[in-house]
């Protein structure tokens, strides 16, 4: 087992900062809050951003960790966080406390809660769920779609496939 997270975690740092990457933002971020950070807020970020109080940036691809995590572009990559805000579209995974992304959405979302404002594509998992369309499946206490899905609210599950 710790082999295949070796493998994947080098796969993941080779991938993160070739040339491709790099052209697309810095590398690295460090944070300890906006606008005391590395990487100005207005330019992106591919490959790891670490924001130990609150970062803000455009672009995020790569691995997102922090206690507030702010991207005003599009996401994709894993982003774990305490609270996790994304303007743009997400493609990836979402962990954390509270995940609120505006764009589209595609992958897994798994906090406490989650507040989608756009199409959601994919599985979400939190005690409270909110999608405005939703494409997959919604597990939790409390599970809204806003248009569409099985039941606008709906205990335990909430789906819509079409």
């Amino acid at each position: 087992m710790k082999t295949i997270v070796i493998i994947l975690y080098s796969t993941f740092l080779f991938f993160s900062f070739t040339s491709e990457s790099r052209s697309q933002g810095e590398p690295i971020q460090l944070s300890l809050f906006n606008p005391i950070q590395i990487v100005p807020e207005h330019q992106s970020v591919s490959g790891f951003r670490f924001n130990l109080i609150y970062g803000k940036n455009a672009n995020v691809t790569g691995l997102d960790l922090g206690l507030v995590n702010y991207s005003t572009g599009h996401q994709s990559g894993l982003q774990f966080g305490g609270v996790s805000l994304v303007d743009g579209g997400f493609l990836g995974a979402q962990l954390g406390m509270v995940g609120i992304t505006k764009g589209n959405f595609q992958g897994f979302q798994w906090n406490a809660v989650n507040v989608h404002q756009a199409h959601f594509n994919g599985l979400q998992l939190a005690i409270v769920n909110y999608a405005a369309t939703l494409k997959g499946l919604q597990i939790g206490l409390i599970n809204i779609i806003g248009e569409g899905g099985f039941l606008p609210v709906f205990p335990i599950f909430n789906f819509d496939f079409d």
